[in-house]
């Protein structure tokens, strides 16, 4: 039986890509018995009655899924963040980081609008950037304007599914303009080429970008730490992470334990104040989060 990926679904469709065919598939009944609900991004075992329809027969086992947006088997999150208009926010970038890390999705951090950044705003995005890699992130400053970074974000996204990310404005639609000129997507505005039109419905769909593939998709519509609790946090933040390893008792929220490695960090400059605050902050909203039941 052939074999593809689920590039867009849309009114019970699932468009399948098998190597250079796209495959317009129907879902079997098995699936709605079985709760199962194929995504963009999964892997699928299908069978063809011609040329461009078909049946999914079977869902491939996934590495990972986010609900918003429904998409599956994620490799990567392109944060994208700009250095002005909108002012880059760290407490924002790191909720986007959060959500990146506990789903198991590599996250690329993509400052944009270098070129609109003065002298001074460049020194300040520029020491943010150092801290984030020294954190153990991958940084890109980028231009959509003059294509600065672009030659340095290319190679990241080759065989790869990755999720563009982040707030209105920063210039998600120009940087994928840039990589992509012939989707002419318009910045600021709704993208009909990619069927976005006037549909009530958002979708979710893979558009090729090199030998890659991206996920046309805001991203993460929801910044609530709905699954996340209090002990997976740590997991979030890699340098704290790191840090806790020096902790003299196992299970350790580094607020107010005795002889803890991540605040001795912190102490020493060697974690940046505001990372730390941000961890207390989430971990108290994740703690005073109402229990469900």
């Amino acid at each position: 039986m052939p074999e593809g990926k689920i590039v867009k679904a849309l009114s019970g469709f699932y468009y399948v890509l098998n190597k250079e065919e796209l495959i317009q598939c129907r879902g079997r009944g098995v699936f709605r018995k079985n709760k199962i609900s194929p995504l963009v991004g999964d892997e699928v075992v299908f069978q063809a009655e011609n040329d461009q329809e078909g049946y999914i027969l079977e869902v491939k086992e996934r590495k990972n899924e986010l609900v918003r947006p429904p998409i599956a088997n994620v490799d990567q999150a392109i944060l994208v963040f700009s250095a002005v208009e909108p002012d880059f926010s760290t407490v924002l970038l790191d909720r986007f980081l959060v959500l990146v890390e506990f789903n198991h999705i590599e996250p690329i951090i993509c400052i944009t609008k270098m070129d609109l950044a003065n002298e001074l705003q460049h020194e300040k995005i520029e020491e943010f950037a150092r801290q984030y890699r020294v954190a153990g992130y991958e940084v890109i400053l980028t231009s959509s304007e003059t294509e600065t970074g672009i030659e340095q974000l290319n190679p990241h996204l080759e065989n790869k599914i990755s999720v563009f990310a982040g707030q209105s404005g920063v210039g998600k639609s120009s940087l994928l303009n840039v990589l992509r000129p012939d989707l002419e997507l318009k910045t600021n505005d709704i993208s009909t080429h990619l069927g976005r039109g006037r549909h009530t419905t958002r979708h979710v769909e893979l558009i090729k970008v090199g030998n890659g593939l991206v996920a046309d998709t805001p991203g993460f519509s929801s910044l609530e730490f709905a699954n996340i609790e209090a002990e997976d946090l740590t997991a979030c933040f890699p340098e704290i992470l790191r840090a806790s390893e020096n902790c003299k008792f196992r299970g350790c929220f580094h607020v107010s334990e005795p002889k803890c490695g991540v605040k001795a960090k912190v102490e020493a400059g060697e974690i940046p104040g505001y990372r730390y605050q941000h961890y207390l902050d989430f971990l108290q909203e994740i703690k005073d989060r109402k229990p469900r039941y």
